[in-house]
């Protein structure tokens, strides 16, 4: 007995050992790989402290969210991008480079204030051909209440077609309510197009969809993840949140089509979130991203420009640029636009995201500019729908305090609203958080507007929610327990990869 004990041991140590050394060539193998990358240098160091001390879980990792496909272009599209941008340049109501100037409100648009965020806008322009267009209206919604209303509001009102693109959809009470409008206009003869993301609907049902195409709605999921593939894709994610409306109705924020952005969840409670309605040529940014998107997950190019590119008559001159990234674009579009905002701001920076997870340049940026005497705001939350995340996010904020960074955190529930105001002159309200996910790997999009009013009537809303906030202090900060400080070191130490 003992000796078949003692064999058995034996035996067992074997296979571990057989085991172990290829999966140790292999880990150091990746572990080169990531060194080749030229990936961020905090960033390789976490994935090779991963691979070396754990090299299982460490493959596993890097296979599921470590590999980064913007340099080879795995989502080409280019030229289907191209091609919608230079239609719009070819419109007079969009402003390209060479017509800012000759703009009859070029004057009111370069006021002291708006003029030192000039650079945003020519930046924008050059790294993602984001125009900029003055005929606009955007209207402020607050929370689901609002914005569910208006959404529904729009969505009745179409007669000719309705896009919509999101990141979760689920097969609840607003979920069916959405649904039931979209298949009552299919059946009034609206054109319906549909994506939704794989991952981001993972709990969404085949028997939802099909009522949908049953009418005569076209939905594609957005790169699915299937067992062959699914190393490959998981990691990249379209997190956008678009609905445009006939061409010239427009919504972008944050809010996902579920009922916890509306009545809010058990464990975290109230959900407070920001959106926004636009009205005008900015709905234009907005369909070209849907229809890139749309290309990449159908094949199929929508050139029937008229149709869906339609003339707008003169609704308003607030000035916005659609800004959308992710790992198709040679830039991180909207952490340029964050970097340069925080950079160029003269009086205030007040910011309102879910996850804070910064990469070096936006957190450099965002204590120098505190240090030479700016306000720098920020509401984090308090409580979090990801705990890893939060905890990352808290190991970031003694340093922003010793910097000048006035951090709050928010007791109201859970704050997911992606706002960054600068100067009551530029607003920014859209899907990007100010995390290294946003920022690098997920498909984002944001609407920066340009204009006293917006920026204002958002300056508001924020300091509103700071009554709902926790002050921070560097002196409160440091007596918090040592198990959390230990628990946001780990996690800091892994935030590269989050």
């Amino acid at each position: 007995m003992i000796d078949c004990a003692i064999k058995f041991k034996e035996s067992w140590e074997l296979v571990v050992t057989i085991l172990y050394i290829p999966t140790l060539i292999y880990s150091l193998y990746l572990s080169l790989q990531v060194i080749l990358d030229n990936k961020p240098p905090q960033k390789t160091i976490s994935w090779l402290l991963v691979l070396i001390l754990l090299p299982v879980l460490g493959m596993l990792l890097y296979f599921f969210l470590g590999q980064n496909y913007r340099k080879e272009k795995i989502f080409s599209q280019k030229g289907i991008a191209d091609f919608y941008r230079i239609e719009q340049m070819k419109q007079h109501q969009v402003l390209g480079l060479h017509k800012l100037h000759s703009n009859p409100n070029w004057k009111d648009f370069t006021n002291e204030n708006i003029r030192s965020k000039l650079n945003v806008i020519m930046l924008m322009l050059n790294n993602s051909k984001s125009l900029l267009s003055e005929n606009n209206k955007v209207a402020v919604l607050n929370n689901g209440g609002e914005t569910f209303a208006a959404i529904i509001e729009a969505l009745n009102s179409a007669t000719d077609h309705i896009h919509l693109e999101y990141y979760i959809i689920e097969d609840d009470d607003l979920g069916n309510r959405i649904k039931n409008i979209l298949i009552k206009k299919a059946r009034q003869g609206v054109k319906i197009r549909l994506i939704y993301d794989d991952v981001g609907c993972w709990s969404l049902n085949e028997a939802y969809i099909r009522s949908l195409t049953d009418e005569g709605i076209e939905v594609f999921s957005f790169m699915p993840v299937k067992f062959r593939r699914f190393t490959s894709k998981i990691n990249f994610r379209n997190h956008r949140k678009i609905i445009v409306v006939d061409g010239s109705i427009g919504f972008v924020g944050g809010l996902n089509i579920a009922d916890r952005y509306l009545y809010g969840e058990p464990m975290l409670g109230f959900w407070r979130d920001t959106h926004l309605r636009i009205d005008g040529d900015a709905v234009k940014g907005l369909q070209t991203v849907f229809l890139i998107d749309w290309y990449f997950v159908s094949k199929q190019q929508i050139r029937d420009y008229q149709r869906y590119f339609p003339p707008v008559p003169p609704i308003g001159t607030c000035f916005v640029q659609i800004i959308a990234s992710g790992p198709d674009s040679d830039w991180a579009s909207i952490m340029h636009a964050y970097f340069a905002a925080v950079a160029t701001a003269k009086k205030y920076i007040y910011i309102s995201t879910p996850y804070f997870v910064p990469n070096e340049s936006i957190l450099t940026a965002m204590k120098t500019t505190a240090m030479s005497g700016v306000d720098v705001r920020m509401i984090l939350p308090d409580n979090s729908d990801s705990l890893l995340v939060l905890w990352s996010t808290k190991s970031y904020i003694m340093e922003l305090l010793e910097a000048g960074v006035k951090i709050y955190l928010y007791q109201y529930g859970f704050i997911h609203s992606k706002l960054f105001i600068v100067d009551d002159v530029l607003s920014s309200v859209g899907t990007a958080n100010l995390d290294v996910r946003s920022l690098d790997l997920n498909f984002e999009i944001n609407a920066i507007v340009y204009n006293e009013l917006t920026a204002r009537e958002l300056k508001r809303y924020f300091l509103n929610d700071l009554t709902e906030c926790k002050p921070i202090t560097a002196e409160q900060w440091t007596l918090r327990s040592r198990e959390d400080k230990i628990k946001e070191s780990f996690a800091r130490v892994f935030s590269p990869l989050l």
